[in-house]
């Protein structure tokens, strides 16, 4: 009876270190954003002073599977307006490096809404952290957001 209670609490302890040891790799961050191995992050605009028109704005990184990437990026306003707009940036890393490079962009406007939305699916080379950055502005008021950082094989 010792010596399974024994086992047990072996096998506990050597499970718990090695959850640390994965929770531990995906503590490295880039420029603010964790790299980590989880399939989905979502990053929303700071909590600032929000201006008269900008409500809220996200950036979307999907992963889809080995290769595969879903990306985009959201805008919301508080009312309709002249001019809303989101642009959205990939970028990507490796662990170790000290910076994100530019991957991909592409960016939308909508004109006399309060919001606009873009995304896509992409293929990209594996072996990288990817994370999506997006610009968001309403009229004259702008904000940023970012994901952390999606490892896709």
């Amino acid at each position: 009876m010792k010596k399974r209670i024994l086992s047990a609490g072996c096998i506990l302890a050597i499970c718990l270190t090695l959850g640390i040891q994965v929770n531990a790799m995906d503590n490295e961050m880039i420029d603010g954003s964790k790299l980590t191995h989880q399939d989905e992050s979502v990053g929303y605009t700071e909590q600032k002073t929000r201006g008269e028109y900008l409500l809220t704005g996200y950036s979307k990184c999907v992963k889809r599977g080995d290769g595969k990437l879903y990306a985009g990026g959201t805008t919301i306003a508080v009312k309709e307006v002249e001019s809303i707009q989101v642009a959205v940036m990939i970028e990507r890393a490796k662990k170790g490096d000290d910076s994100w490079t530019y991957y991909e962009s592409w960016e939308k406007i909508n004109h006399n809404m309060d919001r606009v939305g873009s995304n896509r699916a992409l293929t990209v080379e594996g072996g990288y952290y990817y994370r999506v950055r997006s610009y968001h502005a309403a009229n004259s008021d702008a904000s940023s957001s970012y994901t952390d950082g999606i490892y896709i094989e």
